[in-house]
């Protein structure tokens, strides 16, 4: 379901499990998949970036809710904390980071596209958005604030309070992704953008990074990566 492959200094992590919702299993592989990365820039720094893409129609379509619906409580609150954990981990990740957005990115994956340092979208098909008020359901504190720390104000608030479904240019214009291209140049305009700021990866960026986005990232792991609302939230 995960496939890392290197590309010069740029690493391409692609998800490709049908949906690419988020399960432990696969946020394990994702995880591993960072770990490696990171042990490529080392403590000393040397060039890497990570480019992540998704397969056929979707980069992710967020959370898997049928799994969690069959899991007891504590179950989902651990997977809660995993996906917010990989929200924190991207946020402040050590190289640049670049979502190759191949097509829908819903929910919690339109969020961990946003967590990246730049987003690539397909022109002609997927769309970016949180459709969390037309399920009933409110984010978790720590969607909101990814949502609230890499988008404008006014952007920020179409996608949580009205669930926008953003095309491509529209997304350009609203400033969620920084480029748009066809779907055979997604994965690679990605990476040109990647390869050209790998020198920049040193574990100094991530403490930039924490910087920047001290906020979000207490809120991704502190109580309330364990903690859920009183409704849980998708």
């Amino acid at each position: 379901m995960i496939d890392l492959q290197r590309d010069g200094d740029v690493f391409v992590l692609k998800l490709d499990g049908g949906e690419n919702r988020f399960r432990p299993d696969n946020l394990a592989e994702i995880s591993r998949a960072l770990d490696e990365v990171e042990a490529t820039v080392g403590t000393a720094g040397a060039p890497a970036a990570l480019v992540t893409t998704g397969s056929g129609k979707f980069y992710s379509n967020g959370l898997d809710l049928d799994w969690m619906q069959g899991e007891e409580s504590e179950r989902r609150r651990e997977y809660m904390s995993s996906v917010l954990g990989l929200f924190g981990r991207t946020l402040a990740f050590p190289t640049v980071t670049v979502a190759a957005m191949n097509g829908h990115a819903f929910g919690a994956g339109a969020q961990w596209a946003l967590a990246h340092d730049y987003r690539v979208m397909r022109e002609d098909r997927g769309y970016f958005c949180m459709p969390e008020i037309d399920m009933k359901s409110p984010l978790h504190p720590g969607m909101t604030a990814v949502i609230q720390a890499r988008l404008p104000h006014q952007t920020a608030h179409e996608v949580i309070a009205f669930g926008k479904r953003y095309p491509a240019e529209e997304a350009l214009q609203r400033k969620i992704v920084d480029e748009v291209a066809p779907e055979a140049e997604v994965v690679k305009r990605a990476v040109i953008l990647a390869a050209s700021l790998a020198s920049k990866a040193h574990p100094v960026m991530t403490a930039l990074k924490r910087g920047m986005y001290e906020d979000a990232l207490s809120i991704l792991e502190g109580d309330a990566a364990a903690k859920p609302p009183r409704t849980d939230p998708l």
